[in-house]
């Protein structure tokens, strides 16, 4: 019997959950290089043992030391039990349910997902799977003003941008503005609210939606609540808002408040379980809704801040203004917070790593670059995948373009950098999610970690990289064109370890393509297995050209080139 072998699976998000009111997705972890097949069978919760129907799971791909197999099964009453076959080749079997492994299908037990609630996880804003994300650091855009950034909106519009996010620029005395004073007030050197109105209402107009940034898991030390603790210490009614050491309340030599990271005096960290601070930042969320319109927040270290005031902060928010998007900044693996009571995505900075890996620094192959897309993958349920922002930099970090040229092989990575970055847009362009764009990637923007990454947008054409931006452009207008790219499943095609060639497979019901990236200096020749069977001849978008398709594909492509095979 196969039972020393691995296998996991939980009755939870992300290995159960509902991808419809009456659909469920089964995921199954089982180890790999055992070339086992997966089958589950299913039934209603109050259906009599032994009726359960058969299904055999699709085997997605592996992760390392395990692969993946999923299976969406219907659940009509919303109640479900399942039990999963795991074979071999040898015919060896096993049942695994909810009490382990064995080879007695009672004593194995079933799984139980008592009742699909028809959780929020489900349904997104309907504008969010067109989107493509502009991030912009205000001080360092047009002018430092929002007006400049109302004035650059054509721009934006023209390189394809559907939503644009900002971060802070709430009163603060800090260019980051990171440290809020006043969270009702738009920072006096980038405006005022009604400037932010123009902002957003012209936006609208040209088609693109607007998210700002909130920072509540701290303040600025400059905030109305702080400064009154400052000033009267265990006397402030506004003592318990924060986490105060020891009093008198100071800041230097080391702060006797808990703070943001470490020490940073000038970022007093929130006490979000007190009533009043969570009814405080409530109120602030919704007035910058209803009072400039804006489209969603992007929400400031999320992972450090109470879940239960996030579960709050959905639920009113959402019941007023059912299309907001809710971004949560977690640098971290962030399933917890993405089980559709809180945030809709996230700052997928596991992908950004991944992707520096293979195409920035080429430190990692095609394969483990494959399994690392699976396995974050199935860290999150559907709709959280569709949602995620995808990144390749943001503020916090060095520029893309900069990675490429400090890491890649041989002697001439500088050489080769641009080709790179260009093969991580394409990837990032053709990927799950939201693709975001830090400001002025798009022109070959380049710059170390924070705050040297936070330079003057350019805006001189003479040192913009206009092949660059075409590139950008073009990508950015053929996913609009084609919902798969949108909207569509991701599935490996194939890799090559020692040419350092992948391919993808981006799937719906209706359509399929296929992704080719040869992130190498050669030219190759490549015999590929079909991965569809109902198109006689295939087009590569980029380039035109038409490729016979039979059982096996073979295509000629460039150095560090790709391929949109449609």
């Amino acid at each position: 019997m196969l039972t020393r072998l691995f296998m996991y699976h939980t009755a939870e998000d992300p290995f159960a959950f509902p991808v419809g009111p009456r659909l469920l997705k089964l995921r199954l972890f089982v180890q790999s290089g055992q070339g086992l097949s997966c089958t589950v069978i299913h039934a209603d919760r109050y259906d009599s043992p032994g009726c359960e129907l058969p299904q055999e799971m699709e085997r997605i791909g592996c992760a390392g030391a395990y692969d993946i197999h999923e299976a969406l099964i219907p659940a009509e009453t919303g109640k479900c039990r399942y039990l999963f076959y795991i074979g071999n080749p040898a015919g060896e079997y096993v049942w695994y349910g909810e009490r382990g492994i064995s080879g007695n299908r009672e004593q194995a037990g079933a799984f139980q997902y008592a009742y699909i609630h028809r959780p929020q996880a489900i349904t997104l804003p309907a504008w969010s799977s067109e989107a493509v994300v502009y991030q912009i650091y205000p001080e360092s855009y047009h002018q430092g003003t929002l007006q400049g950034i109302t004035d650059k909106l054509p721009y934006l519009q023209q390189l394809g941008i559907t939503a644009i996010y900002m971060t802070p620029i709430f009163e603060s005395p800090s260019g980051h503005k990171y440290n809020t004073s006043d969270y009702y007030k738009v920072d006096p050197g980038f405006g005022t609210l009604e400037d932010l109105k123009e902002l957003v209402g012209t936006a609208h107009r040209l088609g693109m939606k607007v998210l700002l940034d909130a920072v509540f898991n701290h303040s600025g030390d400059t905030f109305f609540a702080f400064r009154d603790v400052l000033e009267r210490g265990e006397a402030s009614p506004y003592k318990d808002w924060f986490y105060i050491h020891s009093y008198p309340v100071s800041g230097a030599p080391v702060p006797g408040y808990e703070t943001f990271a470490k020490a940073e005096a000038s970022m007093p960290k929130l006490n979000m379980n007190h009533p009043e601070v969570a009814d405080y930042m409530m109120e602030v969320a919704k007035y910058w809704v209803r009072e400039a319109g804006i489209d969603g927040w992007r929400l400031d270290v999320a992972n450090e801040v109470n879940p239960a005031f996030w579960t709050r902060f959905r639920r009113e928010l959402k019941a007023e203004f059912p299309d907001l998007l809710l971004i949560g900044e977690i640098m971290h693996a962030s399933g917890p917070w993405l089980r559709g009571d809180q945030f809709d995505g996230g700052m997928n900075y596991l992908l950004r790593d991944a992707v520096l890996e293979f195409f920035a620094a080429q430190s990692a192959g095609p394969v483990r670059f494959m399994e690392q897309l699976l396995h974050q993958e199935a860290l999150y349920n559907d709709q959280a995948n569709s949602a995620m922002f995808q990144l390749l930099g943001s503020h916090d970090t060095l520029r893309f373009l900069t990675a490429c040229k400090q890491g890649g092989r041989g002697w001439d990575r500088e050489a080769t950098a641009m080709s790179r970055m260009r093969l991580a847009v394409f990837f990032q362009m053709t990927y799950l999610g939201l693709p975001m764009i830090y400001y002025g990637d798009e022109v070959g923007m380049e710059g170390a970690t924070d705050p040297h990454c936070r330079g003057l947008m350019l805006w001189e054409e003479t040192e913009q990289d206009t092949g660059l931006q075409e590139w950008y452009k073009r990508l950015i207008s053929l996913r609009q064109q084609h919902e798969v790219l949108r909207k569509g499943g991701f599935r490996p095609w194939f890799t090559d370890e020692t040419r350092n060639v992948l391919g993808y497979i981006r799937r719906s019901e209706q359509d399929r393509m296929g992704l080719i990236i040869n992130n190498s200096p050669n030219r190759y020749h490549l015999e590929l297995p079909n991965y569809r069977c109902d198109k006689n001849l295939l087009t590569d978008l980029l380039s035109g050209l038409n490729i016979r398709s039979s059982t096996r594909i073979l295509v000629e492509i460039e150095p560090f080139g790709c391929m949109m095979l449609y």
